[in-house]
């Protein structure tokens, strides 16, 4: 039997005018506590950005998904998260926030590998 652990991810959504409320899913931030392991995988699709908002800031829009990955990653590229632990860095990054890029619900399920687990749900709620 293959020992499967408790993991939790959020789908980061864009929403290129808040006004309007409209979004579509950019990315999956993935947490597991008993790996100590969070990751984020992102894939913008431009089309459907500009669809939505044709003046969208497509650069400023990757550079804030960049963002999120990068405090997954931890280190300098997490900035002021960098000496967090992967559970801090993971809610900091699903805390409600008014922005263009901004975290989805939290959901949870089983795995036996969190790294596979990332691409699987990106190319299952993403792509």
């Amino acid at each position: 039997m293959i020992k499967r652990d408790v993991f939790e991810y959020a789908l980061v959504r864009v929403v290129p005018r808040m006004e309007r409320g409209e979004c579509f899913n950019a990315g999956v931030i993935v947490y597991c506590r008993a790996h100590s392991y969070v990751a984020a995988r992102t894939h913008l699709d431009e089309a459907k950005l500009l669809a939505l908002d044709p003046r969208a800031d497509v650069a400023g829009v990757r550079a804030a998904l960049r963002g999120v990955e990068g405090v997954c990653g931890g280190g300098d590229a997490a900035g002021q998260a960098a000496g967090d632990d992967a559970g801090r860095r993971f809610r900091w990054l699903i805390a409600p926030r008014s922005t263009v890029v901004q975290p989805g619900p939290v959901h949870t399920g089983l795995t036996a590998d969190p790294a596979a687990e990332v691409e699987r749900l990106l190319e299952l709620l993403v792509r």
